[in-house]
């Protein structure tokens, strides 16, 4: 009787415990794997994809007025820096000059007999040492008192000059950096923009690029004014507008202020530029560069900005469009003004 008893099953250990677990784990794997057993993460709809990418644009043009304002102040302080440093060169060699008359005046002095302790100080080649003991001018022969004095400002002035220009120098380094900062954004939204536009079919890649064309498809660039248009308030005007209608169908580029491709604000700048009127190059500061004008009252060549932060502009053209650089991708032109959030508009003249 006992043979034909079942075996009792004893628990694995060691070894065999460890090999029985692997297997189970990799028994659950396989189960997960199987069809309907995992959910794979939905692909986007094209609208989805269009929003996002809509958004993605709009903080890249946020991210590139600061870097078109960024470039401005550096540019403006390098030009200071460079206005400091020959101010600084000319007076050092009016200095020179100074030093070199005084010279002269020592070699007397010494052939005479003796080098007055104050004249040692002012030709010393250590201009600090000079300042901090130039009291000892007045100890000078009566005779240089004044070339004495002169010296000293002019050592002073000097001195003033190149900390000045050190100051400059330090705050043109971190506008530098801050330019990179606004040019790394700009590429990795542009980049990151691209990545989605790659997902979706040529189809609704092509329904995605007439979507802001304001009806008109994205090869259009009827560079003459159409019949009818709206008449520009005065001569400077009309050249603004004249010059905007010559720039459809050119690219989109950041940065860009022509004349073979622009950016929302660097077309805008150069339309008015070929009108003889200089106009700040950021969205954020034309705004400011002139009359504020209500919606009802826009006139062609007008500035019109959009969402809330101003990081948008085009140009007024009438009966309620502009012309304007949309994005990259999107040349420039003819738009309704009531395709992005109304910020506010300005009168440049």
């Amino acid at each position: 009787m006992a043979a034909h008893r079942k075996p009792k099953q004893r628990p694995y250990t060691g070894s065999a415990a460890r090999t029985a677990a692997t297997l189970a784990l990799a028994g659950a794997a396989t189960a997960a794997a199987l069809p309907g057993s995992a959910h794979a993460e939905p692909k986007p709809t094209a609208a989805q994809v269009k929003a996002q990418v809509d958004r993605l644009y709009r903080e890249a043009e946020v991210a590139t007025e600061q870097y078109n304002g960024a470039k401005v102040k550096a540019a403006a302080i390098a030009k200071s820096i460079d206005a400091l440093r020959d101010e600084a060169a000319r007076r050092t060699e009016r200095l020179n000059t100074s030093r070199e008359a005084l010279g002269s005046y020592a070699a007397a002095q010494y052939r005479a007999g003796g080098l007055d302790p104050s004249l040692q100080l002012a030709l010393s080649s250590d201009p600090d040492q000079y300042l901090q003991r130039a009291s000892y001018v007045e100890r000078a022969a009566s005779g240089r008192a004044d070339e004495l004095r002169a010296v000293r400002r002019q050592v002073a002035d000097v001195a003033q000059l190149r900390s000045e220009a050190a100051g400059q120098l330090a705050e043109l380094t971190a506008r530098q950096a801050e330019l990179q900062k606004h040019r790394t954004t700009v590429r990795a939204k542009l980049s990151e923009a691209r990545a989605l536009l790659a997902r979706l079919s040529p189809a609704q890649r092509a329904a995605y690029d007439a979507s802001d064309d304001g009806g008109r498809g994205a090869g259009h660039a009827d560079r003459s004014a159409p019949r009818g248009s709206a008449q520009a308030p005065n001569a400077r005007a009309a050249a603004a507008v004249a010059f905007a209608y010559g720039a459809l169908g050119k690219p989109y580029v950041w940065g860009s202020t022509g004349p073979s491709s622009f950016d929302c604000s660097g077309l805008t700048q150069a339309a008015w530029r070929s009108a003889g009127v200089s106009l700040p190059r950021t969205t954020y500061t034309q705004i400011n560069a002139g009359q504020r004008v209500g919606r009802s009252e826009l006139a062609p060549g007008d500035l019109v900005f959009f969402y809330s932060g101003v990081s948008h502009v085009g140009l007024y053209i009438g009966n309620g469009r502009m012309i304007h650089a949309p994005r990259p991708g999107a040349p420039v032109r003819i738009a309704p003004i009531d395709e992005m959030p109304f910020a506010g508009a300005t009168r440049v003249a």
